[in-house]
């Protein structure tokens, strides 16, 4: 259903059949939405995959944590993750992570408890989702007002605090279809939980109109802000949030 009223909507809006590229990726289950499966090594190792749910982990941490400070890719299966760097202290093993004192550890029987093979498998996110409150979008959470209610406290640093970054310029971004109303792009909302060099300049270039190509397309690609927004945070089937004129 969901992909069939996007569908209608973009062929209204561009007046012609919308071609194959607009579409929307299949939104997973909400206590799946945001869990990705890191599978660099392990099956190749006899191990089952490790599965990894953003939201357990979000309501202890920001994004930035992990992002910056222990230098994960935001694509699954990018970063040069090993069991023995995690063993050693990097990534999942840093201080104050899973290095057996804060979080559990590398050793047996924890295991199976990240070496779970299948999303499903992940019996942990939907009892982290229930008490807080809901959204119709995504996993169904409303994260902002977890925040603001005090129901969930993610800290935004293992390593060193992070820096005063209360920057709250708006951008207002012209849409390029026809009576489509701007996007508006929060700076606030982003550095609270995360880096700017999360986005800059891997993913925008921080020049003025020098980012090339960012168009709907291509953030639909996985581009731009479909890095985040089409796999973990709130997907693009909620346009008033990016678009809040929309009627």
């Amino acid at each position: 259903m969901r992909q069939a009223v996007l569908a209608l909507l973009l062929c209204v809006l561009t007046a012609t059949a919308a071609p194959a590229q607009w579409a929307l990726p299949q939104n997973l289950p909400p206590a799946e939405y945001g869990t990705v499966l890191i599978d660099r090594a392990s099956s190749r190792s006899g191990a089952a995959a490790v599965v990894f749910s953003h939201a357990v982990h979000r309501v202890r941490h920001t994004c930035r944590v992990c992002h910056f400070e222990l230098e994960f890719n935001f694509r699954a299966n990018t970063t040069e993750i090993t069991e023995a760097a995690s063993r050693g202290g990097k990534y999942c093993g840093a201080a104050g992570c899973h290095d057996g004192k804060a979080v559990f550890g590398h050793e047996q029987p924890n295991c199976g408890r990240c070496h779970a093979g299948s999303r499903s498998a992940d019996t942990r996110t939907a009892a982290v989702l229930a008490p807080l409150p809901k959204d119709r979008f995504g996993n169904g959470v409303d994260w902002v007002k977890a925040v603001e209610k005090g129901l969930i406290r993610p800290a935004s640093h293992l390593i060193a605090p992070q820096a005063d970054l209360s920057f709250d310029k708006r951008l207002l971004l012209e849409a390029e279809w026809h009576n489509i109303p701007p996007a508006v792009f929060p700076h606030k909302s982003h550095v609270a939980v995360l880096d700017c060099n999360n986005c800059h300049p891997d993913i925008f270039n921080i020049k003025k109109k020098t980012t090339k190509h960012f168009a709907m397309v291509r953030i639909l690609q996985r581009e731009f802000c479909g890095v985040c927004h089409l796999t973990v945070a709130f997907p693009m089937d909620d346009c008033k949030r990016c678009h809040p004129r929309t009627r």
